[in-house]
């Protein structure tokens, strides 16, 4: 089999439902390429804006040292360090989910950097250009420390909303669910995202800055603070924060999100609970719990912890390329695609949390169980079984 045909010809996931005589075949899904057309766009606006200012070489190496600075890297070497002495979960060195954030952590460095700074550039471009009356008058006489704290939070609830909208339309589904599959989390599932799953993000956080901040922009540092504390919450390790967990992300509050037995939609923040508490989506977590399993009911995305996924690099190829294409029978999009790209996580009844409460890292409380249903009910024992061993 070939790098393509790997690719484009995957193997059907657990949960799929097989006709067996039904012609199968595939077709390019619609919103995937819409988005994939606009963000095209976007990197023309943006490469023009930095080519007007400072460059585009300069732009981008700017945009390097704030997404990729020292400091990030340092911290994730430091957290990769503790996640050896403390794990949540206790697992191989070179786990295959391991290997393969660190493959997407160099693709990030190398190509989603700099798509996500002409991007970052090309929204506040078109902002200032189009909707310049957003820009909050009198800012100048605001002391520009308290405007920077108001911006920095504004950004987190602009993320919040953004990350909202991945998990509640299916065309944004679709590109963020790569980032939910992996089932061993660790710091490099940071980097673990689809391009152009960075789109709203960037679009709704850029908007505050514009607001606020107005030609100014936010210091270089205190990007890379917000990148480093956004960072940390998909550490392996078992930190509640005590108190400050309350108000700052923890690993084990965002692991919860991940769960693979969990309701979905949440403990979405980014850095600040505040949005999930005030949506009633706050969950969380006590201490010595055991840690919850991590990843895709069904595994509707291809991940490496699939027998043979550990020696076949098209499947990084494969994350990629999926959210485009549908895989049908028989004319029909399969009963696994309809739920996996429905703006939710398969099998997972919709149901609006009521309060925020505290509960243990495997346990969701009765009020919001969710039961599984028809082939979406759990992995199979093999699969259970199979990572255990490992």
């Amino acid at each position: 089999m070939t790098v393509a045909d790997a690719v484009l010809s995957p193997e059907p996931r657990v949960g799929e439902v097989d006709s067996g005589d039904r012609r199968r075949g595939r077709r390019l899904n619609l919103a995937t390429l819409l988005l994939a057309v606009g963000s095209l766009w976007l990197v023309w606006i943006g490469t023009g804006a930095l080519a007007r200012s400072s460059g585009v070489g300069t732009g981008l190496a700017a945009g390097r040292a704030q997404l990729v600075a020292p400091m990030m890297v340092a911290l994730t070497a430091v957290i990769a360090v503790c996640e050896r002495r403390w794990p949540a979960e206790r697992r191989a060195l070179l786990a295959p989910g391991h290997v393969h954030d660190a493959a997407f952590f160099v693709l990030h460095v190398a190509a989603f950097v700099p798509f996500m700074t002409v991007l970052g550039v090309a929204f506040a471009d078109l902002l200032r250009t189009h909707a310049g009356w957003m820009e909050a008058p009198g800012t100048s006489s605001v002391p520009r420390w308290l405007l920077v704290v108001v911006t920095l939070v504004l950004m987190d609830g602009a993320n919040w909303l953004a990350h909202r909208a991945e998990h509640r339309f299916a065309p944004l589904w679709r590109v963020h669910a790569l980032h939910h599959s992996q089932e061993e989390l660790s710091v490099l599932t940071s980097f673990r995202a689809h391009p152009l799953s960075h789109i709203p993000g960037f679009f709704l956080a850029t908007v505050p800055v514009v607001a606020l901040m107005g030609s100014r922009g936010m210091a270089p540092l205190l990007i890379t603070a917000y990148v480093c504390l956004g960072t940390l919450p998909h550490a392996n390790v078992p930190w509640s924060f005590g108190p400050l967990g309350r108000v700052v992300v923890s690993p084990a509050y965002h692991r919860l999100h991940h769960s693979v037995d969990g309701p979905d939609g949440l403990n979405l923040g980014i850095v600040l609970t505040v949005w999930d508490v005030l949506a009633g989506r706050a969950r969380f977590p006590v201490g010595h719990a055991p840690a919850c399993r991590t990843g895709l009911a069904d595994r509707s995305v291809r991940i490496e912890q699939e027998p043979g996924g550990r020696r076949h690099p098209a499947i990084l190829l494969s994350q990629l390329a999926g959210p485009f294409v549908d895989r049908v029978d028989g004319g029909r999009i399969r009963q696994v695609n309809r739920d996996r790209w429905a703006g939710r996580r398969p099998g997972i009844r919709r149901r609006r949390p009521r309060r925020a409460a505290r509960v243990g890292s495997c346990d969701h409380g009765p009020t919001h169980a969710s039961p599984r249903e028809g082939v979406h009910a759990v992995r199979s024992a093999t699969d259970r079984t199979g990572r255990e061993q490992r």
